[in-house]
């Protein structure tokens, strides 16, 4: 049975992961601190023969008793509300993280995939954005502990990949949503669900023309599956092409939720990408993978998520403030 190390492994997209390979036949090693991280996305795996938690911050030394096959670096803040309360931490994880991270591999002999993300690119002035693009990032803006956190995880891999011969995967995540985001997160899809469900109005920032792509989680974890088991080092986009404007997609919301609320504006925040779009070009040559659930199949399935909690976990969020969130 081949064992995977999986970060972050409570998180929103970590525990999916850990479904997937335990769904699989792996054994699998979830790992997370969980500073934004929740035992409740995987709670239904404790008990299971081939499933195992261990409580650790990756940015300290990590330890792994016996043979380990695969890596995922999933550990880090990835919502604007976290990574603007805990910038120091972000940063941490995506530079003292990755290189224990690549030590493990490197001493285990295990492949290493890297979860990056379409913020590398920044406010991109290429649309939509290939693989090839640099990006357009303000390394000491709001946004630049986890853009750049992302980026240098990005060269540090790549560094052991050249140097050292390791193993390594890049995808560079779009946009994902889907059941287990938090609704306090700050990203726009759980912010606008959140809202509807408390009979608040929905929050936008900027006029509501910046372009959004929205790509569901079950997409994104084939993606990643078969960018772990290809033989491509180079990062790969993977995210849905079907753009849309915050506006447009504050509409789809109201029409989804049934809600009666109105739309607010208020300003836009600084270093907010104007525009967001993946070429997957490669991911389709490479992988022959594209995003196979359109937009209004997978809000019904995010929606029916958040209608199922309770009146205690939506009133956690009411007194939010979304003022000072960078919309994602």
């Amino acid at each position: 049975m081949k064992s995977i190390l999986i970060t972050g492994a409570a998180g929103f997209l970590g525990s999916h992961l850990c479904d997937r390979f335990i769904k699989d036949g792996f054994r699998v090693l979830g790992m997370d601190n969980l500073i934004t991280g929740s035992l409740k996305n995987i709670e239904h795996l404790f008990g299971h023969p081939h499933f195992e938690f261990i409580k650790h911050d990756v940015s300290k030394y990590i330890h792994v008793i016996g043979e380990l096959h695969y890596i995922l670096h999933f550990a880090s803040p990835a919502s604007p509300i976290d990574y603007l309360k805990i910038p120091i931490q972000t940063l941490k994880v995506g530079s003292l993280g990755i290189h224990n991270c690549l030590g493990l591999a490197r001493a285990k002999g295990a492949r290493l995939l890297i979860a990056s993300t379409s913020e590398v690119y920044g406010d991109p002035t290429v649309h939509p954005q290939p693989e090839s693009y640099w990006g357009n990032v303000n390394p000491v803006g709001p946004r630049g502990v986890y853009d750049e956190a992302k980026r240098f995880q990005e060269a540090m891999t790549m560094a052991y990949h050249t140097y050292h011969g390791l193993e390594t995967r890049i995808v560079r995540i779009f946009n994902t949503y889907g059941p287990r985001m938090r609704l306090n997160d700050g990203r726009v899809l759980p912010a606008f669900i959140g809202q509807a469900l408390r009979g608040e109005d929905l929050t936008i920032f900027g006029d509501g023309s910046q372009t959004r792509s929205f790509c569901y989680v079950d997409d994104l974890i084939e993606g990643i599956v078969r960018l772990l088991f290809s033989d491509h080092a180079e990062p790969v986009n993977i995210g849905n092409p079907d753009e849309i404007t915050i506006a447009q997609f504050a509409e789809e919301i109201i029409a989804l939720t049934g809600t009666t609320q109105k739309v607010i504006y208020k300003d836009l925040p600084v270093d907010d990408p104007k525009q967001r779009q993946p070429d997957i070009t490669k991911a389709r040559a490479l992988l022959n993978w594209e995003p196979k659930i359109d937009r209004a199949e997978g809000l019904k399935r995010t929606y029916a998520y958040f209608k199922s909690l309770t009146e205690e976990e939506l009133r956690q969020t009411e007194h939010h403030n979304f003022d000072n969130y960078i919309q994602k």
